[in-house]
């Protein structure tokens, strides 16, 4: 015992240590950027694990969800710093305006199409190396969780109108700003569910609540510092080796920087899964996307007024409008895939097959085939799934009211 108590105490230690050469260059020398590039993946890295040990630790004083939901806001916010200087800029340069676009659609795409996939997959080896793996081979969803598929489903359907509008306007930034407000507060709600720590959240988990509560929020608070200082330059750092490459400026942020930002939510993911907590990665990965899908789009219409000077709305050029309702779409078909309450290695394959298909045929044919095909698989999923789905809104109305989950509802 005290030799694991030993491990884990180095291993949380070596994990800051990953993030302590970066702080050394970040607030004076200008690396090369190879070296920019290193270090400051190497401290993203370090601040991924804290994030997620502070994210188990918080799951003994709250509920799961909002714990995940907390987790994936800190683990977004390199998305979010990198969107909203992109949306400070367009108010001045207009050439930046499709880039905003850019980054959060392939953001979002690259979390569903190879996230969830990851999760599903990661999950599925790790429950049936402890047997626990139903024999269909499919990976319960929790029905704690039907308050994220819920919101995000509300979220999706309502983003639907802004290609259709083309523009991303200060209501809109209330509306969504409200769906993740209500989110939140529904998460607190959920019912509390003890954790079982492993590993060096175990050792951390031993400690008195009050030193266990400061280490928890002291890594969080770090760990979202860490991410918010290096992932610029990490970006910075890739695009510009991407550049000499010669690849276009729309393709870099669309899928590099967001490749970049969301790296610690991706280990993140494999972390979870690959302990076998599959239902806390699905929250983390479900809360994420409600993070971008929800409060990052309102966020982007407001900093672009403050920067602009004036109320003003962040227009979507043809292109964007294309990005916006292609990855609406698929969303769509996310929350249709997970409303069953069961995500089969079968489901998870199609998303990633289907994403990375539209990766490598990047036309404006491409883009709406691949959309009305998101949409018809949606409908089909949804109308295959009507009993599961109807149960589903029954168990998300159930953990509103705080009121039990029967068996016989699920």
């Amino acid at each position: 015992m005290q030799n694991n108590r030993t491990l884990h105490i180095a291993l949380i230690i070596g994990t800051v240590l990953l993030t302590v050469p970066w702080l050394a260059v970040a607030f004076g020398t200008h690396p090369s950027a190879p070296v920019t590039v290193f270090l400051s993946g190497l401290a993203i890295l370090g601040a991924a694990f804290l994030i997620s040990w502070s994210a188990e630790l918080a799951q003994f004083d709250v509920s799961r969800s909002l714990a995940m939901a907390l987790l994936a806001l800190i683990a977004v916010l390199p998305e979010y710093a990198v969107d909203i200087y992109l949306a400070w800029r367009a108010a001045h340069h207009p050439e930046y305006i499709p880039l905003v676009a850019a980054n959060m659609t392939g953001a979002n795409r690259l979390l569903v199409g190879v996230g969830w996939s990851a999760v599903v997959f990661l999950g599925w080896m790790a429950l049936r190396k402890q047997g626990k793996i139903p024999a269909e081979g499919q990976i319960p969803i929790e029905p704690v969780l039907a308050i994220e598929v819920t919101t995000l489903t509300v979220a999706t359907l309502y983003s639907l109108v802004l290609p259709l509008k083309g523009t991303i306007t200060l209501w809109d930034a209330v509306v969504f700003v409200l769906m993740f407000a209500g989110y939140v507060w529904t998460a607190g709600r959920a019912p509390h569910i003890e954790p079982e720590p492993a590993g060096p959240v175990a050792t951390l988990a031993a400690l008195p609540r009050r030193w266990r509560r400061a280490s928890y929020v002291l890594m969080f608070l770090y760990s979202g510092f860490i991410i918010l200082i290096a992932t610029e330059p990490f970006t910075e750092g890739l695009i510009h080796l991407g550049k000499s490459f010669g690849i276009s400026e729309f393709i870099l942020i669309q899928w590099i920087a967001p490749l970049a930002s969301e790296s610690p939510e991706m280990i993140i993911l494999c972390y979870f899964a690959l302990r076998g907590h599959v239902a806390s990665a699905m929250s983390a990965i479900i809360s994420s996307k409600i993070n971008q899908w929800t409060l990052l789009i309102g966020s982007l219409p407001i900093i672009y007024s403050v920067s602009a000077g004036h109320f003003s709305f962040l227009p979507l050029e043809p292109r964007p409008r294309e990005e916006v309702l292609l990855t609406a779409a698929q969303s769509l078909f996310a929350c249709a895939v997970i409303a069953n309450r069961f995500f089969s290695r079968l489901e998870a394959l199609l998303l990633f097959v289907l994403f990375a298909v539209q990766l490598v045929i990047p036309s404006i044919a491409a883009r709406y085939a691949f959309t009305v095909l998101y949409f018809v698989l949606a409908l089909g999923w949804m109308f295959a799934y009507r009993r599961e789905v109807a149960v589903n809104l029954t168990i998300f109305y159930r953990l509103l009211k705080r009121q039990p989950v029967d068996k016989e509802v699920t």
